[in-house]
């Protein structure tokens, strides 16, 4: 689980909800699978993720698709409980309104390589 980061206060980007889209659609032309961005709907992706990690691709192969998962938990958080996107350095993180700062990319990241959940970085970030 991704532990909240202290890293200062930078630009608003705009592509983590345009990869965000881009997931919900690929995934609804390709799996069939419907993303409502509730956070209920972290619990597909999380199996999506250790379909994945079952079929043993390298990182490369799916790195960009990993990083849309990440994009769209983090769109959850921002829909479902008023956090914002910035970006720091390249690296994009998710503010939550208490000020805590999420990063759900490598999340998505961790899922796919032993023990992250994008599920349980919502409920951690949104306390739910």
């Amino acid at each position: 689980m991704t532990a909240p980061q202290a890293i200062p206060t930078a630009t608003k980007p705009v592509k983590p909800a345009r990869w965000a889209a881009d997931t919900v659609s690929m995934l609804r032309e390709g799996a069939r699978l419907r993303l409502d961005h509730s956070p209920q709907s972290l619990w597909g992706l999380d199996r999506v993720i250790a379909e994945l990690r079952r079929e043993h691709p390298p990182y490369e192969a799916v790195a960009q698709t990993l990083r849309g998962f990440g994009a769209y938990a983090g769109e959850v958080l921002v829909r479902a409980g008023g956090a914002t996107w910035e970006e720091h350095n390249g690296d994009h993180w998710i503010r939550t309104p208490d000020g805590r700062l999420w990063d759900p990319i490598a999340e998505a990241r961790r899922g796919f390589e032993s023990d992250g959940s994008l599920r349980l970085l919502c409920r951690d970030a949104l306390g739910v």
